[in-house]
């Protein structure tokens, strides 16, 4: 039976990959000469992170035997397709363009629709909104990034949230005081929003991350319990709750703009909510869009 299932999903995937690809000459051509459906609306500076051997934190709480843990390491390795992302957060210049046209929900705090200042208090709701809005005007496709791309293109600036106790260690004290020290030694963030260009760059070119602003993921928060060799034995998946990622991790609600007002699960709130987008080749979306999970 399995030899069975294999056959069959070898044999269907290159036609799958033809017509997530191709989707028909007539739609290539299209995708290839498709003009921008307004003008005015200019996208994001991008960088372009190529594939390379990295390793991160997974995202997620973990435990063994009841015990908090620290989240795994996971090693990636270098391969598949360069990953084109904004250089910087979303404007207040950006993000206004879309409130004018009615697609974009007006943000909670007064703003200048400034071009040099990030777009703070936006929930993951706005975010997404303003993404669909900006791949209809400009005819591109854009989204959210996971938590994985962004720790791609972060680099060395990704922060790793693991506690430095004994990984063995069954007494969740040891744990609980060492989060608290954790929490009370991270210095408050200012809140007002910097210029872009205040934090400096990743080595990839990725401007102003793990600065006062978190940003939304795509990635859905989860709670892991691992077995005896690291791997999952139970996963429970939230989504409504997303990944922000900043100078540490937070789950956020989809609908918060404010992370101080409340929807932090654990630790210190983020200072600000803001956000910066992926952009995708078209034959990478239908191919996101036709390819089962199970691939």
């Amino acid at each position: 039976m399995t030899t069975g299932t294999s056959s069959i999903r070898s044999i269907a995937l290159p036609a799958i990959l033809l017509v997530a690809l191709s989707g028909g000459v007539a739609s290539q051509v299209k995708s290839l000469t498709f003009a921008a459906r307004d003008s005015s609306v200019e996208s994001s500076p991008t960088i372009s992170v190529l594939p390379h051997e990295f390793s991160y934190r997974q995202d997620g709480e973990f435990y063994r035997n009841g015990f908090a843990v620290n989240a795994p390491l996971l090693k990636v390795e270098g391969k598949g397709i360069p990953l084109t992302i904004m250089k910087y957060q979303v404007s207040e210049a950006d993000y206004e363009r879309c409130v004018e046209v009615r697609r974009c929900n007006p943000a909670d705090r007064s703003v200048s629709a400034r071009s040099n200042f990030p777009a703070t208090g936006m929930s993951f709701d706005d975010a997404t909104a303003y993404a669909a809005w900006l791949s209809e005007a400009t005819g591109e496709q854009w989204r959210l990034p996971t938590d994985r791309e962004m720790a791609m293109a972060a680099g060395e600036k990704f922060p790793d949230d693991a506690l430095g106790v004994d990984t063995d260690t069954t007494n969740p004290a040891i744990r609980w005081l060492a989060d608290y020290d954790r929490e009370t030694r991270r210095k408050p963030m200012d809140a007002r929003p910097q210029p872009a260009g205040s934090f400096g760059e990743a080595e990839s070119g990725l401007a102003d991350f793990a600065g006062n602003i978190w940003e939304w993921t795509s990635t859905c928060h989860r709670r892991v319990e691992l077995g005896s060799n690291a791997g999952a034995t139970k996963q429970d998946v939230a989504c409504g709750v997303y990944v922000t990622v900043g100078r540490h991790r937070s789950p956020m609600s989809s609908f918060v703009r404010e992370p101080k007002s409340g929807g932090c699960a654990v630790g210190t709130p983020p200072a600000n909510l803001g956000f910066r987008l992926v952009r995708d080749e078209p034959w990478l979306a239908r191919l996101r869009r036709h390819l089962p999970d199970w691939i």
